[in-house]
């Protein structure tokens, strides 16, 4: 498989685990002490990690450090957009379309003078 593939589709797993973990103890939680919500939070989050970690191994083997962080950014909008319209159940505003133009502006500033990658495997 494609690494840069690769790395955005373990990127785009591991950020539905960092959501949840991130914010949907507020939906199902608000009655129990912050404690409670915080351990259950490191616990999702670690899922996350198992993810995160190996896409970013992968990912620097073809992209430099700016271009994994905008990947990421934008794939974090991609994931929280919908969990938040669909999951808790927030109203649909017109920022989710300014936010993702201003991100497609930013992956192509970061993407534009691309040259071959600097990480190491």
């Amino acid at each position: 498989m494609n690494p840069t593939l690769h790395a955005i589709i373990l990127l785009s797993m591991s950020n539905i685990f960092m959501t949840f973990a991130w914010y949907a103890h507020l939906k199902h939680l608000g009655d129990r002490p912050w404690l409670v919500a915080a351990l259950i939070s490191w616990g999702i989050a670690l899922f996350e990690y198992l993810l995160q970690v190996p896409a970013n191994r992968i990912g620097y083997t073809t992209m430099d450090l700016p271009q994994l962080k905008i990947i990421q950014e934008v794939i974090t909008l991609a994931v929280f957009a919908p969990f938040a319209l669909f999951y808790m159940k927030q109203p649909l505003k017109l920022d989710y379309l300014w936010a993702a133009i201003c991100l497609l502006g930013a992956v192509y500033f970061i993407f534009r003078s691309a040259g071959p990658a600097t990480g190491n495997a």
